[in-house]
């Protein structure tokens, strides 16, 4: 009876996360994106509040984190297959060799780098990897936490309903 119950409890949070967390985009609840500045891997400066008009995913990771190895590739995919929004990763708390070495290999697009971990307090991240979704209007209006095996999914939701607002 005991294992039922765990095993309901599990399919539950399970479903709660994947269904219910990704399409809370409240504006309620919503609040004015941080000027942060970073240094694009590639050369140049990504500013979060300069694309305004767009749909923003903030992907937060670090090259040492299992599930980021995992949900990275994933969230690349959606990127190229959704060029109407832009999805930026981010390396959190790394030297520049590392990230560049991290996302070479991964083939990743569009890195950004916050060596000193900034986006800690900026974003209040708890863990990679974590997802912060921006609309057009630069209001953060949604952060996903942790590992999320259909995060394509909600980033096709967040996208549908943010772009037309």
């Amino acid at each position: 009876m005991l294992w039922n119950l765990l095993a309901v409890a599990v399919v539950l949070v399970l479903a709660w996360r994947v269904l219910i967390v990704p399409r809370s985009l409240s504006l309620a609840v919503a609040y004015p994106a941080p000027h942060a500045t970073y240094e694009r891997l590639d050369g140049g400066t990504f500013r979060v509040t300069a694309d305004r008009g767009r749909v923003l995913f903030l992907d937060f990771y670090a090259s040492w984190c299992e599930p980021c190895q995992e949900e990275l590739p994933i969230v690349e995919a959606y990127a190229r297959a959704h060029p109407r929004v832009d999805v930026v990763p981010i390396d959190v708390g790394e030297p520049r060799v590392v990230a560049e070495s991290f996302a070479k290999r991964l083939h990743l697009r569009n890195v950004v780098l916050d060596p000193h971990a900034l986006s800690r307090g900026f974003f209040s991240l708890d863990g990679f990897p974590t997802i912060v979704t921006i609309d057009p209007q630069s209001r953060v209006r949604a952060t996903w936490q942790g590992y999320n095996p259909a995060i394509e999914a909600a980033m096709s939701s967040a996208e549908q309903r943010l772009a037309l607002r």
